[in-house]
């Protein structure tokens, strides 16, 4: 689902909204994570997931074309955990579309 999807469901799941007011509604949301993240907080979405921002240690990578040893600084990269019911939807729709049972878990 690309964002202009996310809009296009967002306008047609609620009448009242406009193309126009659902195109602003998701930049909105969307900013707002994002800006977050680059402060550095974490985000919690119940029953969907959370957000938070994760560092890579530096580390000494290599140039493919040449061989030589690359310094790669360090840094903070975006990191999303679903959640519980969204993992277990997932699952269950997986299993579904597969002819699977879904997994139980003990």
């Amino acid at each position: 689902m690309t964002r202009s999807d996310l809009v296009e469901a967002l306008a047609t799941r609620f009448a009242q909204l406009t193309h126009r007011d659902a195109e602003f509604a998701v930049k909105a949301i969307l900013d707002a994570m994002g800006d977050a993240l680059v402060k550095g907080h974490r985000i919690e979405i119940r029953g969907f997931g959370s957000f938070s921002v994760n560092r890579r240690a530096p580390r000494i990578g290599r140039n493919p074309r040449s061989g030589e040893s690359v310094m790669i600084p360090e840094k903070r990269v975006p990191h999303f955990k679903p959640g519980k019911a969204l993992r277990e939807a997932v699952d269950a729709k997986t299993a579904e579309i597969l002819g699977q049972a879904p997994r139980q878990n003990d």
